[in-house]
């Protein structure tokens, strides 16, 4: 869901609600996923509401295991900056790749939730930071790397 969000925030700064639901963000799974996030939005609905047979209201991703954690997709557009990815699914980011043309294609991250589950069972800090980092996309591959929440 943060990686569809991710995308609407590259597509929809500018646009009205009513432009932004009427906009095609490429295939309908995607699009899927945008309706239902603006339906949330609009209705004030949390996840649970649309989960049969799911978590139970008031369960967490931390109930899952395997160091995941609750949390909500932070990411921003605006003509003037562009896109800026803060934090996905996957964890903290903290720098973002960009291409010839400053286009985003990849990010790396820390999945805080392992992290501080290395840190809990007695791993120094800066090894468990280092140990919790990935990347995502064409990370390798970038021109230049950002910082998203200085550049």
């Amino acid at each position: 869901m943060t990686h569809s969000a991710a995308m609407a925030a590259e597509i929809l700064p500018g646009k009205t609600i009513l432009e932004a639901l009427n906009t095609d963000l490429v295939c309908d799974a995607i699009n899927t996923a945008m309706r239902e996030l603006f339906l949330q939005i609009v209705y004030g609905r949390t996840q649970s509401a649309f989960s049969e047979g799911g978590l139970v209201i008031g369960a967490g991703m931390e109930d899952l295991g395997k160091g995941a954690r609750s949390m909500v997709g932070t990411m921003y557009g605006t003509k003037a900056k562009g896109v800026r990815y803060l934090e996905m699914t996957e964890g903290y980011c903290t720098r973002m790749a960009l291409d010839a043309d400053d286009q985003v294609i990849g990010y790396e991250f820390v999945s805080l939730g392992k992290m501080t589950d290395f840190i809990k069972k007695g791993m120094e800090p800066n090894e468990a930071y280092e140990k919790s980092k990935g990347t995502y996309g064409r990370f390798a591959d970038a021109v230049k790397y950002i910082d998203p929440r200085k550049e």
